[in-house]
């Protein structure tokens, strides 16, 4: 399989419409060859959004799959900025936040659900980055934000 979307359509997932802006930013900034990805939530294809803090109003596995569903809500929203997803070489860095009260100590576990499906699209070597994975509370009671850093492929 060659592209990345080839590659989301044979694990079975598809990706949501990209999410509307929620305030005064931009949701992809490149600059030279660097992809920043404004903070994205686990938007599913019906438009909504997967809500619950982790450890109470969803398990550790549910969390991993909000987390998973960021992540196609990100290659959503970087496809509706740049065009293509192949232009993606490499994930440089992730920052996972996990909505969860201050007891819950399971962040890196969630945020796998993430990291897991850029390794899936991306390839072992370039869908690993690095990573932080932390708690807080988060707008909307979403269960899940992640911003990232990607390095696109050389043009010419």
């Amino acid at each position: 399989m060659n592209t990345v979307e080839e590659k989301i359509k044979a694990l079975g997932l598809e990706l949501p419409p990209p999410p509307p802006l929620g305030g005064i930013y931009h949701p992809v900034v490149v600059t030279g060859n660097h992809l920043y990805v404004s903070g994205q939530g686990p938007l599913k294809s019906d438009k909504q959004l997967i809500k619950g803090k982790v450890g109470r109003d969803l398990t550790v596995e549910e969390g991993q799959l909000a987390a998973r569903q960021v992540g196609l809500a990100m290659l959503a929203t970087i496809k509706a900025q740049i065009g293509d997803l192949g232009k993606i070489k490499r994930l440089i860095k992730t920052l996972g936040m996990v909505n969860c009260y201050p007891e819950f100590e399971q962040h890196p576990q969630v945020i796998n659900g993430f990291s897991q499906l850029m390794v899936d699209v991306f390839g072992e070597e370039n869908g690993k980055g690095a990573r932080s994975a932390v708690g807080m509370f988060l707008p909307g009671n979403i269960a899940v934000e992640v911003e990232c850093i990607f390095e696109l492929q050389e043009e010419g």
